[in-house]
Order: structure tokens, then sequence, then C-alpha cells
């Protein structure tokens, strides 16, 4: 049987364009139905905008030298930001000029990519610590609006046909293009596509930017599927294997691996891909008595010398089958119940035992059907993943491949399970992993909060962005408990830019400062709280702004520190200064994915005094979703702060 493709390749040097070989592919009867392999069919190729995309500026070293210090201001006390201008003055004056000649010298001669992607890759590929908590997020996915489709084989028969189809459209370049646009009415239209269409890729980001549309960077997509992170001594690596067909399935600690992709690459049928997860889910395999995934849970040189081990003693081959697996798929015995709690702890880090943190990502379905991804987050951010999850729910819910009473097929199943070959020393890294595993998890705090008294919609008719509103919150609870501020950092996206990463927005500021102790005195003025507010609504969306258009200035700064590393320069001071280290210590970390299919996201504290808050602003409700270290903070005592704040700031706006 010959492949869609196969065909799409071998003639791409025939035909002028992706839709005339789709004709010759529909023509073809040996081609299983053209519909059911694509979840889309792109009239404009997936890649179309990418040569054409803006680089990454990098900023001016006065305007970072500004945008630092007034991220400083709000932080220190008069002294200290007096000691902190002169500092900063005199890196920008001194070093810091030679060191932003040299950045931009050496952004000129890469214009293929951006200023901070290598840096940042090697950020996370170096850093030592565990995967789970400090680094994986997690995004939960609403339930579906069919309860008898929340079935596990079901959903997750309907997760797994949707996910391979968005695959393969991505493979074959018809995944619609990401494209974020200003006016959607306007732009996100037949005429919009066929226009850019006939412009050359150099040039087609031009035509876009007339319409006001803005096409985002791409080139994180391919690290979904087929990659692992591989642990190495000081070090990791990113694998992968686009050539490998089969998934990697867990449950109860056993793995299983099928093809879900026939020897052509074309996607199995539902009852093939349904008979294949029911073997898995009737197998009367015990529990894995030493379930290997738990070593993934660990610091990474430790988990680099034990892999070393395992594969000295005969389990490289089968660990490669996880490596190059599409993708890590978790059948979980847990029932959640609807318990909040529930899904935080188990999406994020669970026992350990059924996991396995180093894939990019994994898809976990528990008994009772609740779903979502824990993804690893050296290979990419929030983007990439955010339009798959989005894309792969949208069509569970509108149109599944599995219906309860299919019946599995007898064709195609592939399953087995894997092997591995285990020692004493092997098990006793094991057994040593899940009990120090247990422990850290059993010191993690988790909360969140669902405030109905405030939503979307109301924080727009007042006037006032709804991110820093939440962002308002968590700055009033902290100070709330603390009587302090602190480093906060949230998350920006820079997708705009080839090969963009994120940059840090600073939500503490001047304005900010001014609301919580005003806030907080004795007899506050609605009305002047009101006016305060309406100013930290319009700092904030600025900070945004620029922050989006590569116009922050924390990764600036660390690239010229790691300029000065490359050339072996003394260490600037003001690396190692008070101020700068107060500043990125980064107790509040923030991080909002919203969209009408997650039900949840969150991620651990980045430090051990810290905070780790996922938000959301739903249409509803405000959500967020807050995890700390007991021995340090609880989350509980900080929800109970932010639901007081939010109760204050509704009945500002109110007035």
């Amino acid at each position: 049987m010959l492949s869609v493709s196969k065909i799409l390749k071998s003639n791409n040097s025939t035909f002028k364009n992706v839709q005339e070989l789709r004709n010759l592919a529909t023509k073809s009867k040996k081609i299983r139905d053209i519909a059911y392999q694509y979840m889309q069919r792109s009239k404009l190729p997936t890649m179309h905008f990418q040569k054409s995309l803006p680089r990454l500026p990098v900023p001016q070293l006065n305007d970072t030298r500004d945008r630092y210090l007034n991220a400083l201001r709000p932080l220190l006390t008069s002294d200290q930001y007096a000691e902190a201008i002169k500092r900063t003055d005199n890196f920008v004056t001194k070093e810091g000029a030679e060191l932003q000649s040299k950045l931009i010298a050496k952004d000129k001669a890469n214009k293929h990519t951006s200023y901070i992607s290598d840096y940042w890759f090697n950020l996370y590929l170096r850093d030592r610590v565990s995967l789970p908590i400090n680094y994986n997020p997690i995004l939960v996915f609403q339930n579906d609006t069919k309860p008898e489709y929340n079935d596990q084989l079901v959903r997750t028969a309907n997760l797994l046909v949707s996910a391979v189809r968005f695959m393969l459209s991505l493979r074959d370049q018809i995944l619609e293009p990401e494209v974020f646009h200003m006016q959607p009415k306007k732009s996100n239209t037949p005429l919009f596509r066929t226009i850019t269409g006939l412009l050359p890729e150099s040039l087609s980001w031009y035509g876009a930017y007339l319409f006001k549309a803005f096409p985002l960077d791409m080139s994180q997509f391919g690290g979904l599927f087929n990659a692992t992170r591989i642990p190495m001594l000081n070090k990791d690596k990113i694998f992968s294997d686009h050539s490998c067909n089969h998934v990697v399935v867990q449950r109860n600690g056993n793995f299983y691996i099928f093809d879900v992709l026939d020897s052509d690459g074309n996607l199995l049928l539902p009852s093939e891909i349904l008979a294949n997860l029911s073997k898995i889910l009737n197998d009367n395999t015990p529990k894995a008595e030493y379930p290997l995934g738990v070593l993934t849970t660990q610091n990474r040189d430790q988990w680099a010398k034990q892999r070393i081990h395992l594969e000295e003693i005969g389990n490289h081959d089968v660990l490669r089958k996880i490596d190059t697996a599409i993708f890590n798929l978790v059948l979980d015995d847990t029932i959640i119940e609807n318990n909040k709690h529930k899904i935080l702890s188990e999406f994020l880090h669970s026992d350990g035992t059924n996991r396995w943190f180093d894939k990019s990502f994994s898809l976990i379905v528990t008994k009772d059907g609740v779903a979502g991804v824990n993804f690893e987050h050296s290979w990419g951010d929030g983007v990439a993943v955010l339009r798959f999850f989005q894309d792969i729910y949208a069509e569970t819910i509108t149109k599944p491949f599995v219906s309860p009473d299919l019946k599995p097929s007898s064709n195609n199943v592939t399953v087995q399970k894997l092997q591995f070959n285990l020692d004493d020393k092997s098990k006793s890294f094991i057994n040593k992993a899940r009990k120090e595993y247990n422990d850290w998890c059993n010191s993690l705090s988790i909360d969140y909060i669902l405030f109905e008294g405030l939503t979307k919609g109301a924080c727009k008719k007042f006037k006032v962005s709804p991110d820093c509103i939440m962002q308002l919150g968590f700055q009033a609870a902290y100070h709330l408990i603390n009587s302090k501020f602190v480093g906060t950092y949230e998350s920006c996206s820079t997708s705009a830019f080839k090969h963009g990463r994120t940059e840090t927005m600073r939500p503490c500021t001047d304005k900010t400062k001014a609301f919580c102790e005003k806030l907080h005195s004795n007899n506050p003025s609605k009305q002047e709280l009101r006016a305060i507010m309406q100013e930290c609504s319009s700092g904030h969306s600025e900070l945004v702004k620029q922050a989006s258009l590569g116009q922050g200035f924390d990764r600036h700064m660390f690239a010229l520190m790691k300029i000065a590393e490359d050339n072996n320069m003394p260490r600037p001071e003001i690396y190692d200064s008070y101020e700068y280290k107060y500043l990125n210590k980064s107790i509040l970390s923030t991080s909002t994915l919203s969209a009408p299919s997650v039900l949840a996201g969150g991620f651990g504290p980045v430090v051990k005094e810290g905070f780790g808050i996922g938000y959301s602003a739903f249409p509803d409700k405000l959500g967020a979703a807050v995890t700390s270290y007991k021995a340090h903070n609880s989350s509980t005592q900080f929800v109970e702060a932010l639901h007081k704040s939010f109760v204050d700031i509704a009945h500002i706006l109110s007035g």
C-alpha cells in the first residue's frame, strides 16, 4: 500500500504545489481515505512564512539599562537602588559596551536563528536538576462534553488518532500555519491564504503583515514527535528519529509499544487503534516490581550514570524504542472524581512509577478519562504544545473517530511488552529513586483557586487587563502575607520572531507596589485605588507588548553574560550583585496558558522559597494553580490571601 506521505515527497520536484500532489494522492486507489490521514489540509504550506519571519532584535544597551532599573526600583531600598544605579551605569559604559558589540557581531553572523536560541537550549540542557516539578509543566484537558466519551479506552483512542493525524499533517507540511490574527474577520479568510500563498516564502510574512496578521515561528513543532531528552553527564542531548511508527504506552509501570502507522506510513483505522489499546488495558500483568520510569525523576547526572549502566547490561535497544517513539502514552489507574488537587498532583508529578519524564511529551489518561499533557521543556515552549493541545481537543469533542460502540478489529495488532534486563545494581537504583521521589513529592504544597467574582469579560468591561488583574492579585496576596515585594517572573512568548523563545515580563512595578501598600493601609480610598489600578493596567500592557516584541531586558542581559563566557572575559560585577540576584530569584514564577480547552495548567516552584503559579482568566471565572514547598510556604495560605485580594479588587472595580 502506497502512503500519502511517500507520494507527496517523491513527487515534490515534479509538481508545482502541494494541491497537485494531493490531487494525485486522492486518485490513487491504493491509498487509504486521505481525509482520514490528515487533521488539516492547508492551502498554505506549514512553513510558508518561516523564511521571511523577522529576526529577534538585540535591544539597545541603554534601553536595557532603563528597563532593568525600573524592575529593580520597587524591590530595593533607596540606598540599595542608588548602588544599583552606579553599578549598572558602570557596566553599561565599560564592559557592557564591548559585550554588546560582540553580541551584535555574533547575531549578524548567524542570521538563520535568534541571538538567544542556542543559549536558551544550553541553559535547559546543562541544568542538572530533576525534570518533574522543576521544569516539566502540565496542561489538563477539559472533559468531553459527552460523558460516555470520557471512558478511558474511548477517550485515549480518540486522542491518539487525532494526535497522529496532527503529526501527519505537520510532517507533510499541510498543517495550518500558526498565525496571530489582529483582525480575524479580515485576515483569517480564504483571500488571506490565496494572496500570501502566491507570494514567495521570502516575502510571505510581509503580505501577512498587510492584513495585520503575524505568522509565528514554528521551528519547535518538529520537536513534538519521535523525540526525547537523553541524560548525559554535564549536558543532556535531544535525540529524535522521525522514521519510527510506534508509540510507547505505560501502564502499571510496564512499557508496551505498538505501531500506529502501517509499513507505508498510513494511520491505522480507528478500530485497529482501539484493538491495540484494548489489548494493553486487558493485559493482566501485575504492577512492575521495579518500574524503570522512576529513574527519570532524578538529578540528571545521577540518571545519566544509571542509564549508562542499564545500556551496559543489555538494555540499549529497548531504551531506544522508548526514545524513538512518536510520543509517550500513559494509562493510569487513578480515579480523579473531579478532585482538583488530585488532578494537579497526578499530572504534575504522580509517584513517578508510571512516567517517563524525558519524552518530549506524555499524553496521560486516568481511569475515569481525565486527560492531559506533561511535557519536557528544553525542546520548546508553550506555543507549540498549546496549538497541538487545542487542535486535538477540538477534534475529539466535535468529530471523534472512536465511538463507545465501536468494536476492535483483529488487524494490525502489534502490541509488544518491553522487557528489561535488570541486575541487583539497577534494582537498587530504582528502589532508591522511588523513596527519594516520594519524599520530594510529599514536601510539595499544592492548592488552587477558582474565583467567580471576576471574569475575563468583567475586567475588559472595566477597561483593565485581565492579565494585569491576576498579576495584581498575586502581588497583593504576597504582600498581605509577607509585607514585602519580591522578584516576579511572567513568561511572555517571542514566537513572532524567527527562533524566538520567551522573554520575562516583570509584573512587580512601582504602580503595583503603590496599589498594594495603599490597599493594605488604614482606610484606603476606593477612588484612589481604582485610579492606581488603571495605571497598573496601562503599564502592565505596555510591558507585555515590549516583551513580546523582544524589548525586554532579561534575555539581553543573559546573552551579554554568555558572550563574556564565550570570549573568556572576566565576569562582570553586575551579575554577582545583590540586586541582580534578588531580582532573578523568582519567588513568584507565573505563566498563563488560557484556552477554552484547558481545565488546568501548572508547574512547580523554581526556587525552594518560591511559588509556581499557573493561571487562566476564563470567561466565567479566574483560576490559578499554586505550588510551593511546605518547609518554606503554604500554597493554601497563599490561595486564601489571593482570594481576599480578588475580593478586594472586585469591590474596587464594581465601585
